[in-house]
């Protein structure tokens, strides 16, 4: 117990957290969804936002999120939607999104997270982000998110997220080397390889909304392989 404990605080030294890992690779839905079950066999939310929670917590130092990489979607959603009012960022642990939104930007934005730690951060609204409040319907030019793979139910959460964006308005989506099918876990539960990612965002939009375009990140991390932006807008003419 002591060597697991001792291997846990250097891993996390280094920026890793360990979780149990259960890939169910789903070759027909062509990604992987770790299960929260109960002994019955029945869906166990309250595990899922347990785990999420001590995630988020053993992780409170750690940023993810790149400047640079932040002001390359904020040049970019400027040249699409020239007065942005609203933005959602899903999420964020330490509200560095919104924080850097809201400067670049010039408009209100917000940010969610499931853990309790979200009131120790400014614009940050403790929240589940596979639900919606009624007042964000259509209402976003745009929301980002580099918490995609922590869905328990990835065609639930983009259906949430793109029922708050208004017609023509955009859903940003970072997607790393870490979040393939490899890299799903008891933490980052959904995983899907870059080249699944269009196949699924056309299915479940179903006709409502679709990929506009794959961007490099002008910031990529050396320990990954590649780093996008997953750019999904929603259609005007349904």
């Amino acid at each position: 117990m002591a060597l697991k404990k001792l291997i846990k605080n250097i891993a996390l030294s280094r920026g890793y957290l360990i979780m149990n890992v259960s890939r169910d690779y789903n070759p027909e839905k062509g990604y992987t969804l770790h299960s929260y079950t109960t002994p019955d066999g029945k869906f166990d939310y309250e595990k899922y936002r347990a785990v999420q929670t001590r995630g988020n917590k053993d992780k409170i130092d750690r940023v993810w999120v790149v400047r640079e990489n932040i002001e390359f979607l904020a040049s970019y959603i400027k040249k699409r939607i020239p007065n942005p009012e609203f933005g959602l960022c899903h999420g964020t642990r330490r509200g560095l999104e919104q924080k850097w939104f809201r400067e670049l930007l010039g408009c209100d934005v917000l940010g969610t997270e499931i853990s309790e730690t979200a009131t120790q951060f400014e614009n940050t609204l403790q929240w589940d982000f596979h639900e919606v409040k009624p007042e964000w319907i259509e209402k976003c030019d745009f929301i980002y998110s580099n918490s995609f793979d922590h869905s328990y139910d990835p065609e639930k959460c983009l259906n949430a997220w793109m029922s708050c964006v208004k017609p023509g308005g955009l859903c940003i989506l970072e997607h790393s080397s870490l979040h393939s099918y490899e890299g799903a876990s008891e933490l980052d539960p959904f995983g899907a390889d870059l080249y699944q990612m269009p196949y699924l965002v056309t299915v479940w939009g179903a006709g409502r909304y679709g990929i506009r375009e794959i961007l490099k990140c002008p910031s990529n991390p050396k320990n990954l392989k590649y780093l996008n932006f997953i750019v999904i807008q929603k259609f005007t003419d349904v």
